[in-house]
This record gives structure tokens, C-alpha cells and sequence, in this order.
């Protein structure tokens, strides 16, 4: 049986089509898609998030205890501040990837995919010996509203937000008279942020939104939308673009990787060794060359000798053609996956072209 958000009942009446998302009920969309995805590129966007995870870490090894089990160094992570990390196996492939806030000294909380909240929760116990902390899932007690797009913090400025938290930071707050974490994260490209809310206010703080955000053009927002959007920011999707056989390094986040982390972690020595001799494949971002569009699965060509994958793909309603991402094999292939070649990919029994191009494919704009 799949699972429901405190909103869905919300979702029905505006519309939504429902679809199964990592076991939950969750809106796909609620007009169309495209005019959805522009909602959030003009305006400001609404959507329900409330299916991925929260988990409190709290002790006094806290710390120490994180430190091992992420590759990125913690340390220098300051009151408030977030990172964006993986949770690796001891093979160095992900078991998921995170977002880590620091709330004081011996707190964190954790963001989790909706999909791998259990296996998270089964690997962080495994590796608790030794360390005084505790493991909360507080998922079952917290929604999570995001509010995307270049009009979200004139909205919660009128909304009497006055201070935003900075970038990647996160902050108490009041919305609604409702108390409740504000944090400057998102999943767009956009700048905006994400409210964490008890589930009992979850309805209160919804309809507000929707109701104060109407004269900057607010829109809810699915789960279709939500797809186009970060595929455009390049931002990978947990399932598709990374798995428990992919390494931060062959994910293309060797910049979020701590270069000179001196505390052991899962994985380290191949994450270590790939930043020095680079891994056996490489995520590329790519373009059709012609009305075709590229799905998750797609087998990816180099003349007619098959070399890699589509892992995610679809259309591009900011650019306007097809896009996509997909693991190439880098084993007899080092020279051949440079900006402005071509790959071939299996479509319906055809090949078709493909360039390969930049990533992100449209400018981010949350970097405030």
C-alpha cells in the first residue's frame, strides 16, 4: 500500500494526477507539465516534498560518527551551514546522497531520498559502534514544502520573512504563525527555499502559500515539473543518475569531494584513488540532434559499438529541444566524450544523433 503526505487530499481537490513515486502518493502534475516547469522559471512554484526523509543525529560523537561515513569534510561546517554529500559503500559506490545541516555542536540533520530512507537508516546503524549518538527518523513526523522560482523570496518577504537564510544555510522561522525550519535548498536551479513543518500544519502553511502567493503567479508544482527542472540544472536523481556501482567521481561531483579529509570513511581509498586516475566511466551531458527524445535506459553508441547508457532525458522547455544525461565507458574511450562530439543513442531500433554539450543546460540561478 502506498504511502500518503498530510496534502494529498489537498492534491485531489486542486486537480493533481497521482501517480506512485518510491511509495507514495504523490502529484505528477495538476495542469500540464510545461506550463508548470515555466511557473517556476518566471514566478514561483509550490511543491509537496514531504516523501523524502529527516534524520537527527545527536550525541557527542556526532560528529566523528558523520565523518566516517561521508566523504566530505565536516569539521569546518559552522552553525546553520548545509552540505551537499553522498553516503557511500566500502566500495566507494552511493547508497545515497544527502544534504547534512548543522543546527549547533553535536546536531545535524539529514535530507534523505524518499527511496532510500530505510537503507540509509540500515547502513548508518552499522556503522554506530563505538560512537556516543543518537539516530532519530523524524520522516513520519515532518512535511517539507519547497517554494521555487525568481519570485519565492519576495514572497516570503511579504510573508514577513525578512532575512533569508544565506545559500545553502538554514534557520527557525515563523509563517502563518507557525514555527518552522526555513532552508535556502532546492532542487530546481532556482533560488527558493524549503520549509520543514510538524504534519499537523502542514495544510495551514499550503493554502497560505497559495493564498498570499497568488499575486506573484504561484502555481502547485509536480512531480513531472520537478523532473524537467532539475534535469535542466544537471542535478542528479537518485535511481537514475546514481547508484551503489557509481562513485562520486564517476557522478561527475569530484568537486564536493574533500580533497585532503584525513579521517578514514567508506570508500575513501577508490573515491581517493579515482581523483588521481579518474573512474570507469563518466556522466555527459548531451543534446538530440533531432526531434527525439532520450529516456532512462537507452543505450548509448559510439559508431556502432555500444559504450554507455542514458540515465536521465526528456525535453527541455527552457531551451526548447531534447536533452539528457548518460554514463559512457571510459575503458578504450579516454579522447572521445569532449564538448562538441557526437554519440549515437538507440531509439526505437534507430540510432540517432546526439551532441554532446555543457552541463548544467540552463544557467542556475540559486547561488545567492
Amino acid at each position: 500500500m502506498t504511502k500518503r503526505t498530510f496534502l494529498y487530499d489537498k492534491h485531489v481537490a486542486l486537480g493533481a494526477r497521482m501517480v506512485d513515486f518510491a511509495g507514495w502518493d504523490m502529484p505528477v502534475q495538476y495542469t500540464s507539465i510545461i506550463e508548470e516547469h515555466n511557473t517556476v522559471r518566471k514566478n514561483v512554484g509550490l511543491f509537496d516534498v514531504s516523501h523524502m526523509g529527516e534524520l537527527f543525529i545527536k550525541g557527542k560523537d556526532a560528529l566523528p560518527f558523520l565523518n566516517k561515513l561521508v566523504p566530505q569534510e565536516l569539521s569546518a561546517l559552522t552553525n546553520s551551514k548545509a552540505i551537499y554529500c553522498q553516503l557511500p559503500n566500502k566500495d566507494g559506490g552511493l547508497i545515497d546522497d544527502l544534504i547534512i545541516y548543522k543546527i549547533h555542536d553535536g546536531e545535524y540533520l539529514i535530507i534523505a531520498n524518499a527511496s532510500r530512507v530505510e537503507e540509509d537508516l540500515n547502513w548508518i546503524m552499522r556503522n554506530k559502534l563505538g560512537f556516543e549518538a543518537d539516530v532519530t527518523n523524524e520522516s513520519h513526523n515532518y512535511s517539507l514544502l519547497a517554494l521555487q522560482g525568481p519570485k519565492a523570496c519576495e514572497l516570503m518577504n511579504k510573508l514577513g520573512v525578512k532575512e533569508l537564510p544565506p545559500f545553502f544555510s538554514i534557520k527557525r522561522g515563523e509563517l502563518f504563525d507557525i514555527n518552522l525550519w526555513i532552508s535556502r535548498t532546492g532542487y530546481t536551479g532556482e533560488d527558493g527555499v524549503e520549509l520543514m513543518v510538524r504534519n499537523e500544519f502542514a495544510g495551514v502553511l499550503w493554502d497560505g502559500l497559495l493564498r498570499e502567493g497568488a499575486q506573484f503567479g504561484i502555481k502547485p508544482i509536480g512531480l513531472g515539473a520537478r523532473d524537467t527542472l532539475r534535469l535542466e540544472a544537471a542535478l542528479h536523481l537518485y535511481g537514475n543518475d546514481l547508484d551503489e556501482n557509481t562513485t562520486p567521481v564517476e557522478a561527475g561531483l569530484s568537486w564536493s569531494v574533500s580533497k585532503d579529509k584525513k579521517e578514514d570513511y567508506n570508500g575513501k581509498e577508490v573515491i581517493m584513488n579515482q581523483l588521481k586516475n579518474g573512474g570507469r566511466k563518466k556522466l555527459i551531458g548531451f543534446r538530440m540532434k533531432d526531434k527525439s527524445i532520450a529516456r532512462h535506459g537507452y543505450e548509448v553508441y559510439n559508431d556502432e559499438k555500444k559504450i554507455g547508457v542514458v540515465t536521465s532525458g526528456g525535453i527541455s522547455p527552457t531551451r526548447g529541444d531534447n536533452i539528457g544525461m548518460a554514463y559512457v565507458d571510459l575503458t578504450d574511450n579516454l579522447d572521445k566524450f569532449s564538448v562538441g562530439s557526437t554519440i549515437r543513442i538507440m531509439i526505437r531500433e534507430k540510432l540517432h544523433e546526439a551532441e554532446i554539450i555543457k552541463k548544467p543546460f540552463v544557467e542556475k540561478r540559486n547561488k545567492v
